[in-house]
């Protein structure tokens, strides 16, 4: 009888236990005139955002990442957020091994989940930049690291480190708040700088291509989440033209401004996204 109680209470918990955490931190583009200074900067990774909820992994969108129980073991029960990542570069590798259904320890070898930050914690991002160095130390798991954290005084500081990034392969710069308390949510007190702009937008149509590009795709027409269209038509292998991505698709494009009309300018696909982004009022 008491088996059967402790049974049914633990069905009955169990869909809270297995509920992904809540919703991220989302950061802001970098304006001019914000004090570096009150910031803490790290790179931003090319790989795949996922949270630790104490028990299993999570991509953004809230699907449970199949990652091999060598890959967590050892780590805190304390949430985590970060990035799965292998290197520079390598983001469709990671992007497919997310999505797979099932578990190979052997090609999770080389992945990483870098920490960036602790969504439960209390304190500012200074002290949980403090905490996350001992979970890291504390797990002994070669698979757990943590993104490198540094503070910068100028604009000329900053912009001398997004050029090293950059040369070397990278995305761009993460700037957090040092005094800042975690918050779901878009938010000034995280900021992302980058030589360039990044959204997503749905694939609604399949253009033809002329020329060299006859009888394949030429470009796509997408729609942005609060409903713009517009055409991109560059960023494309051959390979996607021949096969373009089909339509209802989530892409990520990249992109240098808008022009006077609010649409993107110069935009250019960079990839098909693996599920659609949450809800961002401010696109």
């Amino acid at each position: 009888m008491r088996l059967l109680l402790v049974t049914l209470l633990y069905l009955l918990v169990w869909p809270a236990l297995s509920a992904p955490p809540p919703e991220p931190m989302l950061a802001t583009p970098y304006r001019e005139g914000v004090p570096v200074s009150a910031f803490l900067v790290s790179e931003k990774l090319d790989g795949v955002r996922a949270r630790w909820d104490g028990r299993a992994l999570w991509t953004r969108g809230g699907a449970r990442i199949a990652a091999p129980a060598t890959f967590t073991r050892g780590w805190s029960a304390e949430p985590m957020d970060g990035e799965l990542w292998i290197a520079r570069g390598r983001f469709d590798d990671i992007s497919a091994l997310v999505r797979r259904v099932g578990t190979d320890a052997q090609a999770w070898r080389g992945v990483r989940f870098m920490v960036f930050d602790l969504p439960t914690h209390p304190g500012p991002f200074a002290e949980r930049v403090v905490r996350m160095r001992g979970l890291v130390s504390m797990a002994r798991n070669t698979h757990l690291a943590m993104i490198p954290q540094q503070r910068l005084d100028t604009r000329a500081q900053l912009d001398a480190e997004l050029a090293r990034v950059v040369a070397a392969g990278g995305e761009g710069l993460m700037l957090h708040r040092r005094t800042a308390y975690y918050r779901a949510g878009r938010s000034e007190d995280l900021l992302k700088y980058k030589p360039h702009e990044d959204a997503e937008a749905q694939v609604v149509a399949h253009l033809p291509g002329k020329g060299k590009y006859d009888g394949m795709m030429g470009a796509l027409q997408v729609r942005t989440p609060n409903g713009r269209h517009f055409r991109i038509g560059t960023g494309f292998t051959d390979a996607q033209r021949a096969a373009p991505p089909p339509l209802g698709a989530w892409l990520t494009y990249r992109y240098t401004g808008l022009t006077s009309t609010g649409l993107p300018r110069f935009a250019r696909f960079v990839r098909l996204r693996d599920d659609m982004p949450p809800p961002d009022p401010e696109r």
